[in-house]
């Protein structure tokens, strides 16, 4: 007689991953935007050991439209260091992503300037409600590699 009850709980365990399904193993769905600021962590270094070591890292910042039928403009990319004060800005002109393309832009290993508290503020914009574009570092040096995702920013009206 017990086994007959153990038949039945993996068939309950089935049961419970199936109406799981609609909602633990799936994401939501993105919010559509016109467009927005978005805050990106940067480290142009970060520090190891017990005497706070600068190791030194090139940064990628990824800017990545992921609309599959529209184009999204970059309006601006800005680099500021720890202090908060601007570094770099690096379009000169807005620039359009495709549906689904890619743009990069990179702070090379030896430019320190940016600190451990670094960040890029991009701004985007699109003529149709789309997919926000995922905005990402990655940050590469000769000890280690990390990546950072960025945060939408809250406009102040």
């Amino acid at each position: 007689m017990a086994k007959k009850y153990l038949l039945g709980y993996p068939m309950l365990l089935i049961g419970l991953l199936l109406w799981a399904e609609g909602t633990a193993f799936t994401q939501e769905s993105p919010t559509l935007s016109r467009g927005k600021k978005v805050y990106i962590p940067a480290y142009s270094h970060i520090y190891t050991g017990n005497r706070q070591m600068p190791s030194f890292l090139t940064v990628t910042l990824s800017i990545r439209n992921t609309d599959i039928a529209h184009a999204i403009k970059i309006v601006s990319v800005d680099y500021y260091d720890t202090k908060g004060v601007l570094i770099k800005k690096y379009l000169p002109s807005p620039v359009f992503l495709k549906a689904l393309e890619s743009v990069r832009y990179v702070v090379d290993y030896d430019d320190k300037t940016g600190g451990s508290g670094a960040n890029f503020i991009v701004e985007w914009r699109s003529e149709n409600a789309v997919n926000p574009p995922i905005m990402e570092t990655i940050m590469i040096g000769s000890r280690s590699s990390f990546t950072s995702r960025g945060q939408a920013l809250i406009p102040v009206e």
